[in-house]
């Protein structure tokens, strides 16, 4: 299965960052593009079409709803926005929407629904299903997942990564954990958004006074 392609929707360009940071953490999806505005959604929509697979949509946009592009776009969609308004949750849901987060919510979250939306992605992708195969897609949409397609115990790369943060005490960053094990960047961040997407690890972001936020790791206590 290719990257799954995102579209960011979000006039704050620090949460646009932080939920793009988040995406690019998790493995199987990388960002498409990001657009601040109802218009430029729709024009990214129209550019990137055919690699995008699901869009994060703010609801309060300077032009509009971003309740109302659930149902325009080409692709699934989850709300992260603030709204409250129960009203709004139904009409999203009504809309199509696939889940809807509401902020602040911790980094983690949204990296535990993104492979519970892989997870539907895989198990929707035979061409006929069962019963079983429909509930067990849907679950994985509104409950994420914890990795039970994977080994328990996971690799061995990950439990020398488990076993690096029950010998250290606070946070890691990727390339600490890269040094320290003595394996590539890549392989570090690959294995580390298996670990936060098996609710084994937390992810939050860190920001510098320039530059990209640093993603920072810790044990789920």
């Amino acid at each position: 299965m290719t990257d799954l392609g995102v579209l960011i929707v979000d006039d704050d360009f620090r949460v646009a960052n932080l939920h793009a940071a988040i995406v690019d953490a998790v493995r199987g999806f990388r960002v498409i593009a990001r657009a601040g505005s109802m218009a430029q959604a729709r024009q990214a929509a129209t550019d990137h079409a055919a690699a995008l697979d699901l869009a994060l949509l703010d609801v309060y946009l300077p032009d509009g709803s971003g309740i109302d592009l659930v149902s325009e776009l080409p692709c699934d969609a989850f709300i992260v926005g603030a709204e409250t308004d129960a009203t709004a949750v139904r009409t999203a849901m009504r809309a199509g929407a696939l889940a809807y987060l509401i902020k602040p919510f911790d980094d983690t979250e949204l990296a535990r629904r993104l492979a519970g939306y892989a997870q539907y992605r895989r198990v929707l992708a035979a061409e006929h299903v069962d019963q079983h195969s429909v509930d067990s897609a849907l679950s994985a949409l509104r409950f994420g997942t914890r990795g039970s397609d994977r080994p328990e115990a996971g690799s061995q790369t990950e439990q020398r990564i488990l076993g690096l943060f029950g010998s250290r005490e606070g946070p890691l960053f990727a390339d600490e954990v890269s040094a320290a094990l003595g394996v590539s960047a890549a392989t570090a961040r690959r294995h580390l958004a298996n670990l936060v997407s098996s609710g084994k690890l937390a992810m939050s972001l860190q920001y510098g006074s320039t530059g990209r936020p640093r993603q920072e790791y810790r044990l789920n206590r």
